[in-house]
C-alpha cells in the first residue's frame, strides 16, 4: 500500500494530464446538458399546459412533474453514460492499482448483500441494494473488499402506495481476518448521547432492544462519539484497545462521515455513510480539484489503519 505522499505524486505525474483532457470533455458535456435540459423543460411545459387547458384535470399536472423527473433522470444518465466509464478507466482503475497492486477492480459490481446483513451494523433488512466500483484483494496481507453500496426498505401507506426509504448509502468495507470472535461487538455513531446529553442518552442506550448489551468504554473522549454493543463484554474490551478506539476517533475526526464497525465471526465490517457514490465524476465541479480526487483514498488509507492495528494486536488474541 503506497504512503499518501506517494499516492500525490502519482496523481500529479499520471494522472492529472488525463484529468485535463476529462476536464474538457466535462465542460462540453455540462453546457450540453443544460441546453438539453432547457429544451425539456420548455417542452414539458408546454405539452402540460395544453393537456391542462384541454381537461382541466389538477392531477395531470402531478402527474406531470412526477414524469418530468423522472425523465430527466433518465436523460441524465443517458447523457453523462460514457463520460462516467472513460472516467472510471483512465482515473479510477489506475488509482486503484496505484494503492495497492494486488486489489482488483470491477466498476459494475459491488460487495455481496450477504456481508451487508451478516455485520448487524444495521437492524433492518434491505429490500433492494445496489451498488458499483467493487475492489477486492490484499492490502499488507490483509484480505480486503469494498465498495459503494445503497441498501434500501420498501414502504407501503394505507392506499398501496410504494416508497422507499435509505438504510445505508456509502462506503462498505468487508475484511477477513484470522480468528473467529467469539461475540458479536458492533460500535455505532452515538447520537442519542450527543442529542440529549449524558443523562438521557446513557438511559437510550442502556434500553436499546435492538442491540446486545451495551459496554461503556473507560475513553471519555471515544464515548462521546461512539456506543458499544456486544455479546460478550471482555471481548469487546480487548477488541477496543486504546491504540484501536484513538483509530477510530482519529478517522471520525479527519473523515467527517458516520462510521460504523461490527466484529462478528471471521470478519470485521465497515459502513461509512456518505450518502453519495465515491466514484461517479460531477459534471458540474472541476475535476481538477485535488481534493475530491483525492477524498477516497484518504478513506481508504483510515479504513485500512483500523484493520491493521487489530492485525498487529495478533498475539493479544491467544489470550481469549
Amino acid at each position: 500500500m503506497k504512503s499518501a505522499s506517494e499516492l500525490s505524486d502519482f496523481y500529479y505525474k499520471k494522472l492529472f494530464p488525463s484529468l485535463e483532457i476529462l476536464e474538457k470533455d466535462r465542460r462540453q458535456l455540462k453546457h450540453r446538458i443544460i441546453n438539453i435540459g432547457i429544451i425539456y423543460t420548455v417542452v414539458f411545459i408546454m405539452i402540460g399546459l395544453t393537456l391542462f387547458s384541454a381537461t382541466g384535470d389538477a392531477n395531470i399536472i402531478i402527474f406531470g412533474i412526477f414524469l418530468y423527473f423522472v425523465g430527466g433522470g433518465a436523460i441524465y444518465k443517458y447523457l453523462i453514460k460514457d463520460y462516467t466509464k472513460e472516467f472510471k478507466n483512465k482515473i479510477i482503475a489506475p488509482l486503484i492499482s496505484a494503492f495497492d497492486e494486488n486489489l482488483d477492480y470491477f466498476p459494475d459490481a459491488h460487495v455481496n448483500e450477504q456481508y451487508f446483513t451478516r455485520s448487524k451494523i444495521f437492524t433492518s433488512k434491505p429490500d433492494r441494494v445496489k451498488g458499483n466500483d467493487f475492489v477486492k484483494g490484499t492490502v499488507n496481507g490483509i484480505k480486503i473488499q469494498f465498495s459503494d453500496f445503497h441498501a434500501q426498505k420498501k414502504h407501503k401507506d394505507n392506499k398501496g402506495n410504494t416508497s422507499w426509504s435509505t438504510i445505508f448509502q456509502g462506503l462498505f468495507i468487508v475484511s477477513e481476518f484470522n480468528k473467529n470472535f467469539k461475540g458479536d461487538t458492533i460500535v455505532l455513531p452515538d447520537t442519542a448521547q450527543s442529542t440529549f446529553g449524558n443523562l438521557v442518552g446513557n438511559f437510550l442506550q442502556s434500553y436499546n432492544m435492538n442491540r446486545k448489551e451495551l459496554v461503556k468504554m473507560d475513553d471519555t473522549a471515544f464515548e462521546k462519539e461512539f456506543v458499544v454493543y456486544s455479546s460478550d463484554q471482555i471481548e469487546a474490551r480487548y477488541i477496543l484497545s486504546p491504540l484501536l478506539m484513538s483509530k477510530l476517533l482519529s478517522f471520525k475526526n479527519e473523515s467527517k462521515h458516520p462510521l460504523s464497525v461490527s466484529f462478528r465471526g471471521g470478519n470485521i465490517f465497515l459502513a461509512i455513510a456518505y450518502n453519495k457514490d465515491l466514484f461517479e465524476p460531477s459534471i458540474f465541479h472541476s475535476l481538477l480539484k485535488y481534493k475530491i480526487a483525492m477524498e477516497y483514498v484518504q478513506t481508504l488509507h483510515l479504513a485500512i489503519g483500523i484493520v491493521e492495528e487489530l492485525k498487529l494486536n495478533q498475539k493479544l488474541w491467544s489470550k481469549l
